[in-house]
């Protein structure tokens, strides 16, 4: 009789994942390999890497996932490397090469063409994503060999400078809003050069209030025991320290938890003086209970709620 294979039980783990993703690996293969490794029920990403591209991605456990959203919305920095004369299918190492050109290019030429692209610029996504029409990724359609015609995007581009250049290499510090394709700026900026380009490689090195500092590679999470993983874990509010804190008595944190709006002002509570999105801690453990919007009347409005037990 064949011996029966027991499975393993998945346990509540909560807290965020810092990884140092290797090139290679899609985002989504070291999500599950990091689920398994941590023996978690629930998990999910912040928004994903291309496979070629390295460095931060971080994992959101339990609790933390209700808050990943955050991270999507949040700017992001990368190091680029941008291979000026060559210009390719994909916009990156990925894609079959297109067209050769020669390189004639300064640093006067350099500063200029980024100028252009400096804070609010339009951007056309590129069909080598995972945008959907009519319900299919558009690289299926580039794949197949149709383009289709794509509407530009408003985004914006916080900071871009030239941090080495080694012809034809040029070198790039970004640091962008959501939904920017660093794949199409690089070919951008090398079309406002008259050479054309594509990306060489992509470092994620920030998102949001996260840096690579503390994250570490798959390949270390996996060399590590079991308890010495989840050390590595940091706590559930790590996605929201560029909130303002609220902290709320226990009875407070009771009608917080219940969904109920509390007048702050009004029942003498310490109260941040701008309005906006804020974090909620109980007193007694500083305990997060999740995160709300204050009005410009002190009142508060729980948002989204960790799952907790109301305090005693």
């Amino acid at each position: 009789m064949a011996q029966a294979t027991l499975k393993k039980t998945r346990v509540p783990v909560h807290g965020v994942l810092l990884i140092d993703k290797s090139a290679g690996q899609t985002s989504n293969d070291v999500l599950i390999k990091a689920k398994r490794l941590l023996n978690a029920q629930k998990a999910g990403h912040t928004g994903t890497l291309d496979p070629f591209a390295t460095g931060l991605l971080p994992l959101c456990f339990g609790e933390a996932t209700k808050f990943a959203q955050d991270l999507l919305d949040a700017d992001k920095t990368y190091e680029a490397v941008v291979h000026l004369g060559v210009t390719t299918t994909t916009g990156d190492t990925e894609g079959e090469v297109l067209e050769r050109r020669d390189v004639k290019v300064d640093a006067a030429m350099i500063e200029a063409a980024l100028s252009a692209f400096r804070g609010e610029i339009a951007q056309v996504p590129p069909m080598y994503s995972a945008l959907k029409r009519d319900g299919k990724p558009l690289y299926e359609y580039a794949r197949a060999g149709v383009t289709l015609e794509r509407e530009a995007r408003r985004v914006t581009i916080h900071a871009l400078e030239c941090t080495g250049y080694a012809p034809p290499f040029l070198r790039l510090r970004v640091r962008c809003s959501k939904g920017t394709y660093v794949r199409v700026l690089g070919e951008d900026i090398g079309a406002a050069l008259g050479c054309g380009a594509h990306l060489h490689a992509l470092r994620r090195t920030g998102a949001g209030c996260l840096s690579l500092d503390h994250a570490l590679t798959l390949e270390a999470l996996e060399a590590m025991e079991g308890p010495a993983r989840t050390q590595r874990l940091s706590a559930v509010d790590a996605l929201l320290t560029t909130f303002p804190p609220v902290v709320l008595s226990d009875e407070m944190a009771k009608r917080f938890l219940h969904g109920q709006r509390l007048p702050l002002r009004r029942e003498g509570a310490s109260c941040p003086a701008d309005a906006g999105r804020v974090r909620v801690y109980r007193e007694t453990g500083m305990q997060l209970l999740g995160t709300a919007q204050l009005n410009e009347h002190g009142v508060l409005a729980p948002e989204r709620l960790i799952a907790s037990p109301a305090p005693t």
